[in-house]
């Protein structure tokens, strides 16, 4: 079992993981929970929790063919930096995770990641990456958001519409028309994302808001796909859809030496 921080207070709870600064439970009070988490995920050492918001850093997917599938942040522990209660409503968790020799050997530059964890009527995550080196460096990155829906067929996503995307199935540049809907897999990285977004499903609605980041990336793995998925039923693909606040592809970051950069998902 791996060791993790909960929050309660007077708005909401939340549940995050030392390992990978993986909030993996949040919901308001007396209603559900606003993240999707499978029932057979692994919370061992070392493997990546299936479901709530794995951190994908300093590599989205394989934008960096040196290193593994979406970094390596979501396997490391963080260190717990402090846990403030801003208000009845509000609480503040802060996670850091800075460079080592394990680190080093993997991607060569001198780091420190901070994940910022707001509680309250809605959860905001600021991941904020700072360089230590004295060369500049890239990231591609992304908050790998599940969220639970009531059936994959009743779910849309909304605020896409005319925005450009690459199909990673496909590897075909296009253009969305419309509401997205989910009739199959679907693994797409939009670009020139302005605006909130929204996911209707038949009994609510989840808003995502997105600071430091212009791509977004929508995935279901829908049948055969998710079969092959580790620590998630077969059937599971029903009960989620990813909504990402990332980085990714066209919009990768340079940050220079004693430089920052946030990405920030506020989610409601």
């Amino acid at each position: 079992m791996i060791d993790f921080i909960e929050v309660n207070n007077n708005s909401a709870s939340a549940k995050i993981a030392l390992q990978g600064a993986h909030v993996f439970h949040y919901a308001r009070k007396d209603e559900k929970a606003l993240l999707w988490l499978s029932e057979i995920s692994d919370f061992q050492v070392g493997k990546a929790i299936r479901g709530g918001v794995p951190i994908c850093w300093p590599s989205f997917g394989k934008n960096n063919p040196d290193l593994p599938q979406h970094g390596f942040a979501r396997t490391i522990l963080f260190e717990h930096s402090s846990t403030k209660e801003l208000d009845a409503n509000t609480t503040e968790v802060i996670l850091i995770l800075r460079y080592s020799q394990e680190t080093l050997t993997e991607w060569p530059y001198k780091f420190e990641l901070e994940l910022k964890v707001t509680v309250s009527d809605k959860l905001t995550m600021e991941l904020t990456t700072t360089n230590l080196d004295d060369k500049t460096f890239k990231i591609t990155q992304a908050l790998h958001t599940y969220f639970p829906v009531s059936h994959i067929s009743d779910a849309k996503g909304k605020g896409l519409d005319k925005k450009p995307f690459l199909d990673a199935l496909t590897n075909e540049q296009l253009t969305q028309n419309g509401d997205i809907v989910f009739e199959e897999e679907v693994d797409r990285v939009y670009q020139e994302v302005d605006a909130e977004i929204l996911l209707t499903d038949k009994d609510r609605t989840i808003s995502i808001k997105n600071e430091g980041s212009s791509s977004v990336v929508v995935w279901n793995p829908w049948i055969e796909k998710g079969k092959r998925l580790s620590a998630m039923r077969e059937e599971a693909y029903n009960d989620f859809v990813c909504i990402e606040s990332a980085n990714a592809f066209e919009d990768f970051r340079l940050v220079e030496p004693g430089k920052t950069h946030t990405l920030k998902a506020t989610i409601y």
